[in-house]
């Protein structure tokens, strides 16, 4: 898959995310930009996953039908035309990094694939539905790892 790159104004690849984006703290989503997605992308999805959670993978954002002429989101908004989905908290939208107490740093992978046409998936959808979706058909996709713990 091509790449996208995909960066955020409020901390770098592989840095700690500052406490205001987590759910303890002011729990907004960071603001994020990124570069073109090659041409026939028809939709973008964005994610937000913590693979180091006890229970298994933890979806923190799904978002689909993000226009694909857009290029990033602003701090707490919602990205261009995008629908925001249930994630593992049960709520609709973000909810920050909650990692338990006392445990080791916890990796929060931001992941916005480019489509060529727009994805089905289920208003409560695992990260692991959504990468057997995107994996299969995207364009291209770009990563950036935050890191946070309490």
């Amino acid at each position: 898959m091509a790449g996208i790159e995909l960066r955020s104004t409020a901390f770098n690849d592989e840095a700690p995310i500052p406490g205001r984006y987590a759910r303890e703290g002011e729990n907004v989503s960071p603001p994020l930009t990124w570069s073109s997605p090659p041409p026939g992308t028809e939709e973008l999805v964005l994610m937000c996953e913590d693979p180091d959670a006890p229970s298994g993978t933890f979806l923190h954002w799904l978002v689909t039908g993000i226009d694909p002429s857009s290029r990033g989101v602003d701090a707490g908004a919602l990205p261009a035309g995008g629908t925001p989905h249930t994630n593992g908290f049960g709520d609709r939208g973000w909810d920050g990094p909650r990692p338990p107490a006392g445990d080791p740093a916890h990796r929060y992978f931001f992941r916005l694939y480019a489509l060529p046409e727009p994805v089905g998936l289920p208003e409560r959808a695992s990260a692991a539905e959504v990468h057997r979706a995107v994996d299969r058909h995207g364009l291209a996709s770009g990563t950036l790892v935050g890191l946070h713990q309490r």
